[in-house]
């Protein structure tokens, strides 16, 4: 019994010894990434998306026609812009954008085509810009109404 005890004892002890290690090493360090990131939230701005205009109306257009609007957007913010994606809320309207990064204190463009055909009447469509800014996700929206004969 007392074997079992020594045992016993030498067993906690060297399970105590490993969690303290683990546990030290869990909370201790972080990645370059990690550390990066927790300054760009208290510290500095990081990225942040800034469009001069969030809507456009084109106003009466032609059935059939392509229509397009570029926005334009700064990054006001301290740290490199990436768009990650934009998407419509349907097919006929298409955003193109520059997939670089966009620098801070620099501009860049999404240009967005709206496909008239089959459409008539009042049409709203909105972009959706997903990006690594402090507002991850922005909301466009383009607006026209879409009539048979202009005269």
């Amino acid at each position: 019994m007392a074997r079992f005890k020594k045992n016993m004892k030498k067993s906690t002890i060297l399970f105590c010894l490993i969690t303290a290690s683990v546990a030290l090493n869990c909370t201790g360090r972080r990645s370059d990434n990690e550390n990066n990131s927790s300054a760009n939230i208290s510290g500095g701005k990081g990225a942040e998306i800034s469009f001069r205009e969030y809507e456009h109306d084109f106003g009466k257009v032609a059935e059939g026609e392509k229509i397009a609007y570029v926005f334009t957007f700064e990054n006001s913010g301290t740290t490199d812009l990436v768009i990650k994606s934009a998407s419509s809320t349907c097919g006929c309207t298409v955003p193109k954008y520059d997939k670089r990064p966009v620098s801070p204190g620099k501009e860049g463009s999404l240009e967005v085509v709206f496909d008239t055909s089959g459409r008539s009447g009042q049409q709203t469509k909105t972009i959706t810009v997903k990006s690594n800014s402090s507002k991850p996700v922005v909301l466009l929206k383009i607006t026209a109404e879409v009539v048979t004969n202009i005269n």
